[in-house]
Formats: structure tokens, C-alpha cells, sequence
């Protein structure tokens, strides 16, 4: 790290810290709709499978929820700590915004948590569903902040600068900006595949195993629904965001494609694939589909997507980095909608349960909602460069003023603190995967069988 100042080890340090922790809401968002899925469905056919999936899948909901509170509250200090230029600039906006996640988010979802966890055989049903679906909607909102947040940052509207700040001068602009609405879809479809792809990969894993039980296959089934209906939705969703994302940051979309110039007269090609090199002003080893580019990203034939060439140098965001980050979200995305359908087509030959090969790639699309959500926020969050508000403040004059020798120790401890943490956290979530459901679960103390256990220590749910 002794060749990297130190802006490029706060960006790394950010880019770690975000990293980690995205993963855990996505989980904790997707499961929690999903219990509530289970628990009405419990309560309208009164099938014990589905009582024993959401006992099963709120102890791991449990861990997550925990992991991501932990994870979130290091990025808030990161804002004071290694971005102070940017919270005096943006503090007026941003602050506010994620104030409003903890009153409405937190709050809703601290107060039924433990009803949630806690109280199933200690409330009504309609008390503990009723619970369970507050936690879900919290969940939710707190996904609108946080995207308001970003989205602001990537499309901000409705301020002023007045002495150097943000002055706040239409807050449903502001929150509601030009990109909100298409990040917000795409971040909840994202939340709800990676959870599908993770639930049905658990459930791959015991088929795979011997454990064919009606627990297992009704996660499978439900996992490749959610996945096959949810995958086509997220491409029109993700067209319309690219769409808008041509609009307001054009430089972004030029350097997703690895594009550098456009011939007169001529609609712009898709490139494929190759290696774009910034320094030499190229893209290397392309190989292009003629008018695709236009076509995809202008919906005609006849005009041009714009090209990096056109900006200046100092104003391009990185494409070697975000042209493959792309490509790695929409092959992924691809590879999903391959999966579903080639479920679909196992499911109406009655061999969805039994086709080993089928298992083995459900089982190994587990992790691929979690890898191509990252690849889609690195894509956003890299090709908003040079700005950290797109247009109004760049990422150098927003950090900090450390050295490098303390961007240095710091990352040191954050990679090594997280690493030592949330590895055992996360293997303590998979120990609870690998059990998976019981059949018909009680919940009952072993000290004193018919009786309630009571918790003794805030995660005990999990145990």
C-alpha cells in the first residue's frame, strides 16, 4: 500500500466496509418478506410445513440482522471520519436522510424484532404475523432511505449552494430525485433474488444430501418461483435505470460500454467484451455487435450513445473497472433466468427434486445474487467518478485531511477486525443452514418438556 495516497486508501477502506455490509441487509430484506410469505401461508392453509421453514429461517434471519446493524453503524462513522469535507458539504441532505431511516426503519423494526423472534407461542397468531409483516415493511423503508440517500448523491436536485453547502430547498425533490425510483426497484428485486437464489441453494444442498422432505422441496419450489418471476421484471427494471441513467450521467454509461468515439452517421455498436485501456483511450481486443448499442440503450437504430472521447479526461469514470462489473451483474442475471426456466421445464416432467445435474447448479447459483448485487454497486458507485455529488463536489475534495500511514493502519484493522468477526459469524449462519428445517418444530425447553423456553441472551433465537 506504500504506493497509494491517501484518498485511494479511504476509497478502499469505504469500498471494503460497504462491501461487507450490503450483503447483510439484501439477506435481511429478502427473509424477512419471505417469513412473512410463510407465516400467511401458514396461517391460511394451515400446513406445518410452512410453520417449520419460518421457524427454520428466522433463526438465520436473526444472525443477519444482527451482522448488518453491526456493519452499518462502522459506515456512519466512516462519513466523519474519512469523509468530513463531504458531510460539512452534504450534511444538510444526508443527515436528515438517514435520521429518517432510524426513526421510521429502526425503530419500527427494534419494536416487533422480539414478538417477531420471541413471541410465537407467547401472542396471538395475528398478533405475531401482524409483527412479522412490521418487520418486513421495516425493512423496506429502511431500503428507501437509504437509496433516497445514494440516489441524491448520484442525481441531486432540489438544493442551493449557498457559502459553500447544500442548503435543502425541496425535499420531495430531493428524495424522490430523478434515479430514486429505478435504484429503488432494482435494489428490492436484487434483495428478493439474492435471498431466493440463497434459500434455494440450501435447499439443492439437503436434496443433494438424501434429505428429500416436504420442508426442502417447498423451499426449492418457492425459491425458483420468486426467481423466475422476479428475473425478467429486474431486466425491464434495469433497462428503464440504464435508460435514465444515459439521461443524467451519460459519462457513466459511456465507460459501461468501453466506448470511445462515434463514427458520423453511424449507430453506435455493443461491445461485448475486451480490455479498456484509459491511458491509451481504447478498449482493446473488442469484439462489437453492430447497432446493438444504440438499439439497446437508445431504443433505435439511428442515434448515438455517447462516448468517453467526448468528456474530458478528468471527468471520465474508470471503464476497465466498470465495463467487467456490468458484465459480470447481467451474465449472472442471465444465468438466473436460465436457472428458473430450466426449473419451470423440470417441474412440469416431475423430475425438479430428483435431477441431480439441475441440483448441482442451483447449488452453485447460491452465492451468484450476492456477487452480482456487488458487481452492480460497484458499477454504480465507480461510475459516478469523479464526483462524490455527481456534478457538484469530486471525491478529492471530499475526503478527509489523514495521511497515508493512517489510511494505512486503519484498513489493516478493518480487514482484520471484519475478517476474524464476521467469518464466524457467517460460518455460525451456514452451521444453521447445513441443520436445516425440522419437521414439525415445537420450541419447547429441554429442562421441562410442554413447557415455554424463555431467551436468556439476545441471539438465543439462533441456537
Amino acid at each position: 500500500m506504500s504506493n497509494l495516497g491517501a484518498l485511494d486508501l479511504a476509497r478502499i477502506q469505504f469500498a471494503f466496509t460497504v462491501s461487507f455490509h450490503i450483503i447483510f441487509p439484501a439477506i435481511t430484506i429478502g427473509l424477512a418478506s419471505f417469513l412473512a410469505v410463510l407465516e400467511g401461508c401458514w396461517l391460511k392453509t394451515s400446513n406445518v410445513v410452512y410453520k417449520d421453514l419460518y421457524h427454520f429461517w428466522s433463526k438465520i434471519f436473526a444472525v443477519n440482522f444482527g451482522m448488518g446493524v453491526v456493519s452499518g453503524l462502522v459506515m456512519a462513522y466512516e462519513f466523519g471520519t474519512n469523509w468530513a469535507r463531504f458531510s460539512d458539504f452534504a450534511g444538510s441532505v444526508t443527515g436528515p436522510l438517514l435520521t429518517y431511516e432510524v426513526l421510521t426503519a429502526f425503530f419500527l423494526e427494534a419494536g416487533f424484532l422480539g414478538v417477531m423472534l420471541f413471541g410465537w407461542d407467547r401472542v396471538g397468531r395475528k398478533l405475531h404475523f401482524f409483527a412479522t409483516i412490521m418487520v418486513a415493511i421495516g425493512t423496506l423503508i429502511s431500503m428507501f432511505w437509504i437509496l433516497s440517500s445514494n440516489s441524491w448523491m448520484q442525481t441531486p436536485q432540489g438544493i442551493e449552494i449557498i457559502d459553500g453547502r447544500v442548503a435543502p430547498m425541496d425535499w420531495f425533490k430531493i428524495v424522490f430525485n430523478p434515479s430514486f425510483p429505478y435504484r429503488l426497484a432494482h435494489m428490492a428485486l436484487a434483495a428478493f433474488l439474492s435471498t431466493a437464489l440463497f434459500v434455494g441453494a440450501c435447499a439443492a444442498w439437503h436434496l443433494l444430501r438424501g434429505r428429500n422432505t416436504p420442508q426442502v422441496r417447498k423451499m426449492l419450489s418457492m425459491a425458483m418461483w420468486m426467481i423466475l418471476v422476479a428475473t425478467p421484471v429486474q431486466v425491464v427494471v434495469g433497462d428503464a435505470h440504464g435508460l435514465n441513467t444515459l439521461e443524467h450521467q451519460p459519462a457513466k454509461i459511456a465507460a459501461i460500454e468501453g466506448h470511445w468515439e462515434n463514427v458520423p452517421g453511424e449507430a453506435s455498436p455493443l461491445v461485448l467484451f475486451g480490455l479498456p485501456d484509459m491511458d491509451a483511450e481504447k478498449t482493446r481486443y473488442s469484439l462489437e455487435v453492430p447497432y446493438l448499442g444504440s438499439l439497446i440503450l437508445t431504443h433505435s437504430l439511428d442515434k448515438q450513445i455517447p462516448a468517453l472521447k467526448s468528456f474530458a479526461k478528468e471527468d471520465r469514470p474508470n471503464s476497465t473497472i466498470i465495463f467487467w462489473s456490468f458484465r459480470v451483474m447481467a451474465g449472472l442475471g442471465m444465468l438466473m433466468l436460465a436457472c428458473a426456466l430450466l426449473a419451470l421445464v423440470l417441474r412440469r416432467g416431475g423430475a425438479l427434486y430428483r435431477n441431480r445435474l439441475f441440483l448441482w447448479f442451483a447449488l452453485l447459483m447460491g452465492p451468484s445474487g450476492l456477487i452480482a448485487l456487488l458487481a452492480g454497486w460497484f458499477t454504480t458507485e465507480v461510475g459516478r467518478q469523479p464526483w462524490v455529488v455527481y456534478g457538484m463536489l469530486r471525491t478529492t475534495q471530499a475526503a478527509s485531511n489523514h495521511s497515508a500511514t493512517q489510511m494505512s493502519v486503519t484498513l489493516a484493522l478493518f480487514v482484520l477486525i471484519y475478517f476474524s468477526v464476521f467469518t464466524v459469524g457467517i460460518g455460525y449462519m451456514m452451521r444453521l443452514v447445513r441443520k436445516g428445517p425440522k419437521a414439525h418444530e415445537e420450541h419447547v425447553s429441554p429442562e421441562q418438556p410442554g413447557q415455554l423456553a424463555t431467551a436468556r441472551r439476545p441471539l438465543s433465537v439462533a441456537d
